[in-house]
């Protein structure tokens, strides 16, 4: 019939061994974490005269989908109306576990000079009840595996809609960015 082919279990075990090594390496391989904002609480509004600043606390829900947990540093996410920097919230310096999610309260203060340079936008914004912000923050930080630490950047991007009444969220696009540096 045909020629017999013998049997090796070293073959097999070389075989088996390089399809689960490549399979590791695939599941280790650095994903982007994901930021979705659940909530927009005002919380007072400072008399700076002539002006009103609003203070906010922002709650944003992060994910960790990499097998290694994160040391990250402080940082201030900048928040813009119009294409104008409108504001910043505060990010503490923190950790987060491997493959977690973490709930981030970020306190956030909006300069009330900037929003009323756009007053006839902002008070169309109110009658359709449909507000669009951006944000982006670069968040740097330190992750280890095994006894490798390593340095990286998330940049994150989001485009949100909110209702500038209730201050609900009614849509968001958010895009994250890892990078990581060997050296």
């Amino acid at each position: 019939m045909g020629k017999k082919v013998k049997w090796s279990w070293t073959s097999a075990f070389v075989g088996a061994a390089s399809a689960t090594a490549v399979a590791t390496l695939l599941r280790a391989r650095p994903k982007d974490p994901t930021f979705h904002l659940v909530s927009i609480k005002l919380t007072s509004f400072k008399l700076n005269l002539p002006h009103v600043d609003a203070e906010l606390i922002l709650t944003v829900h992060v994910t960790n989908p990499n097998i290694a947990p994160i040391h990250y540093g402080s940082t201030a996410m900048s928040i813009f109306y119009e294409g104008t920097l409108l504001g910043a919230a505060q990010v503490k310096a923190g950790s987060q576990r491997a493959r977690s999610c973490q709930v981030l309260k970020l306190p956030t203060r909006l300069d009330g000079v900037e929003l009323a340079h756009h007053a006839g936008k902002f008070f169309s914004d109110v009658a359709k009840r449909e507000m669009v912000l951006d944000a982006k923050v670069d968040i740097g930080g330190k992750a280890k595996v095994l006894w490798w630490g390593h340095r990286f950047k998330v940049h994150v991007d989001s485009h949100i809609t909110v209702d500038p009444v209730f201050l609900d969220v009614i849509d968001q696009e958010n895009r994250s960015q890892l990078e990581i540096f060997l050296a």
